[in-house]
């Protein structure tokens, strides 16, 4: 199963590896990430395979919830086909 996790909000140092960090610790792939700093405010959209993964995907929106908490950020996990859904026009 591949996820999207979606991060916003104020840029500040660290955001990407904290956010690498915690889906390292849990078996989660990196394959893709897009992220873009506009007017200091941080958009970034990673796709993630968990097939390996030592977490479900409720544990990691709750735990990427809280870090987004921690980080002043706000900071989302779905699955791909969740968000894909989402965002048909």
């Amino acid at each position: 199963m591949r996820i999207v996790m979606t991060i916003v909000g104020l840029d500040k140092v660290g955001i990407i590896a904290r956010a690498s960090d915690l889906l390292a610790k849990h078996q989660v792939n990196i394959l893709n990430i897009n992220q873009n700093i506009t007017d200091n405010f941080f958009n970034m959209v990673l796709i993630g395979d968990m097939s390996k993964a030592r977490i479900s995907v409720e544990e990691l929106k709750d735990k990427a919830s809280a870090l987004g908490k921690e980080l002043g950020l706000e900071i989302r996990v779905q699955s791909e086909e969740i968000f894909t859904a989402m965002h048909r026009i």
